[in-house]
């Protein structure tokens, strides 16, 4: 990366501070288990949606023992509304299977340990990781992330691990965490899959793809 690509990526994150001091990840929980539960049914799903459904869900579960003993057909109807439910249902109990019996019911604070689960990848992983226990091995890519790293092309990539190796290599380390809710945020508000708002970004000066989607 050039001197000139440094100081505009420098700048996206500055004004993105600066416009969303507060973001952070939105996903409702109350321990570490439901932590795990809450973002392995975000995939494909909205957060607003997700904590539509975890209200009552973790009034039911509440631990990883919770989890694992789940009635499978149950825990289906409990998520059902979340989409792909038979598959996050398999996959969270067989989760907490493992948690319970390898890792003592405890969350284990480790990149290799999370992505061994079913149904965790990396995403996963550095959410839990980083909002859990303050461990930052990556950034996390969510279909937001993904959309405006490449509109602000910080990526020609399509698959998250590998957008995640480019984002690491432009975004500096201290800004790894703060920087994939910066861009939930923005995406959320401002712009979105269908209809950016480029007349009203604060980074249409900074953004490639400014204005062509008008």
């Amino acid at each position: 990366m050039n001197d000139a690509e440094k100081k505009r990526v420098r700048k996206i994150i500055k004004l993105l501070k600066k416009n969303y001091p507060e973001a952070k990840i939105a996903l409702k929980y109350k321990n570490l288990p439901q932590l795990l539960v809450a973002v392995m049914l975000s995939a494909q799903c909205t957060d607003l949606k997700i904590n539509e459904v975890t209200k009552d869900l973790f009034q039911k579960y509440k631990s990883a023992e919770d989890f694992a003993d789940a009635d499978l057909r149950t825990f289906e109807k409990d998520i059902r509304s979340t989409g792909f439910y038979k598959v996050k249902a398999r996959h969270i109990k067989e989760s907490f299977e493992i948690i319970v019996k390898k890792y003592d019911s405890k969350i284990p604070p480790s990149m290799d340990d999370l992505i061994k689960l079913p149904g965790v990848a990396r995403k996963t992983a550095n959410i839990v990781l980083s909002n859990a226990y303050g461990i930052v091995e990556g950034i996390a890519v969510d279909t937001h992330v993904t959309r405006l790293s490449q509109r602000l092309n910080l990526t020609h990539n399509n698959y998250p691990d590998k957008i995640e190796q480019d984002l690491m290599k432009s975004i500096p380390k201290k800004d790894w965490f703060k920087f994939t809710y910066l861009l939930i945020e923005h995406g959320r508000q401002i712009c979105s899959a269908k209809k950016p708002l480029c007349n009203d970004c604060l980074l249409n000066k900074l953004c490639p793809s400014a204005f062509k989607f008008n």
